[in-house]
C-alpha cells in the first residue's frame, strides 16, 4: 500500500485477531448466522457497499463474465454522493491511525466488491 494505509481484509466467520484494530462490515445485510458478539464489528457500513440493484445484476448471472463492468459500475457508485460520506468516513478511521479491518460474509472475496472498495480507499489515501 503505497499510502502506508494498513486495510486488512478478513471473512466475517473467522475469529477476530488482536491486531485487526478497528473492524467494519462491509456488507449490506447482516451475516446469516452470525452473532454481534462473533462478528465483533465496531462500525457497520453499509453505506459502502454497492447498491441493492447492482449486487442483484451482478448475482442474477456470474456465469456472465460480468466482474468486470461489475467493477466499473460500482467505482461509479463509490464515487457518487450516496455513498462520499459513508467512504469519507472510513478514509477518516485510516487517516487516524491503526489498522482498520474490512469484515465481509462473501465467499469469493476476490470476486466480490471488496478488493474495488480497497483499492478506491487506497486511490484516495495516496491522492490526498
Amino acid at each position: 500500500m503505497g499510502s502506508g494505509s494498513d486495510i486488512r481484509v478478513r471473512r466475517v466467520y473467522d475469529p477476530p485477531e488482536e491486531d485487526d484494530g478497528t473492524r467494519v462490515l462491509v456488507d449490506r445485510l447482516w451475516p446469516r448466522g452470525v452473532s454481534k458478539e462473533h462478528a465483533a464489528v465496531d462500525l457497520w457500513a453499509k453505506d459502502v457497499t454497492p447498491s441493492k440493484e447492482l449486487r442483484t445484476w451482478y448475482h442474477e448471472d456470474r456465469s456472465a463474465g460480468r466482474y468486470d463492468d461489475f467493477v466499473d459500475r460500482y467505482r461509479t457508485e463509490l464515487g457518487d454522493p450516496a455513498h462520499t460520506e459513508a467512504v469519507e468516513a472510513l478514509l477518516a478511521l485510516v487517516r487516524e491511525g491503526g489498522p482498520v479491518t474490512l469484515v465481509t460474509a462473501v465467499k469469493d472475496v476476490p470476486a466480490s466488491h471488496v478488493p474495488v472498495l480497497v483499492d478506491h480507499l487506497e486511490h484516495a489515501l495516496d491522492h490526498r
